[in-house]
């Protein structure tokens, strides 16, 4: 059977789907039954995950969020393909190598506010028609550092916006019978890291918080969840 005539399957669009949080979203998410369209700029690297998934449960895209045009023909792909965009989950994000103001690098943060913040509305901007037509769910990723201050960090600021954006985009959404849910981790052990970091939260535990939140009732809208590792004093 073609992923187009399977229409009762919910199928939700990832960004930053090729490593870390996006990746392991995926898998999780294709084992409870969903079809997902992979989005990232590392096309070989999503070609190896639908690989891995199955053709009929995954479909990549390479897509930089941070092109709004691309990113608008991106979702109408994925409309086009599917039949429906019941989820999304904008997960795509960078940070910096140089902390702070003093010591920032300007070009690094044009990068970032490109991807964490114009990314974001871009995604959500682009996909909101389709997430309307279905009565959907829009997830984002924010960040324990968007919930605390912390001197002079730059990329903090940009989870700030997150977090209150998608605050806000609930408030909009919820008009039309959407949901928006903000999952705010504290730190991940991803390819934002060198080295593993076992003592931190495992990209699986994130997939778990999507998961929760796309599990509510009609009624309930998970509007945050905030996950910490467990041995955070």
């Amino acid at each position: 059977m073609s992923v187009t005539q399977q229409t009762k399957t919910k199928v939700i669009a990832i960004t930053g789907a090729s490593s870390g949080i996006g990746e392991a979203t995926a898998r999780a998410l294709v084992a409870k039954g969903y079809q997902v369209a992979l989005l990232a700029r590392r096309l070989d690297k999503l070609k190896e995950l639908v690989s891995e998934l199955g053709e009929d449960k995954a479909y990549a895209l390479k897509a930089d969020v941070s092109d709004f045009d691309t990113l608008n023909n991106t979702f109408a792909d994925i409309h086009s393909k599917f039949g429906s965009i019941d989820g999304v989950f904008a997960n795509a994000g960078t940070g910096v190598n140089s902390p702070g103001v003093a010591e920032g690098d300007v070009r690094e943060w044009s990068t970032m506010l490109g991807a964490n913040v114009n990314g974001l509305l871009y995604t959500a901007k682009a996909s909101l028609p389709y997430l309307k037509d279905s009565e959907g769910h829009f997830l984002l990723t924010s960040s324990a550092a968007g919930r605390m201050t912390l001197k002079g960090s730059v990329y903090g600021a940009t989870k700030w916006f997150a977090y209150g954006f998608g605050m806000n985009l609930a408030e909009e959404m919820r008009e039309w019978g959407g949901k928006c849910t903000t999952i705010c981790p504290g730190m991940v052990n991803t390819p934002f890291f060198d080295e593993p970091k076992d003592d931190k939260i495992a990209p699986e535990d994130i997939a778990e918080a999507v998961l929760y939140a796309l599990s509510s009732s009609k009624t309930a809208c998970v509007r945050e969840v905030f996950v910490m590792p467990a041995d955070k004093p």
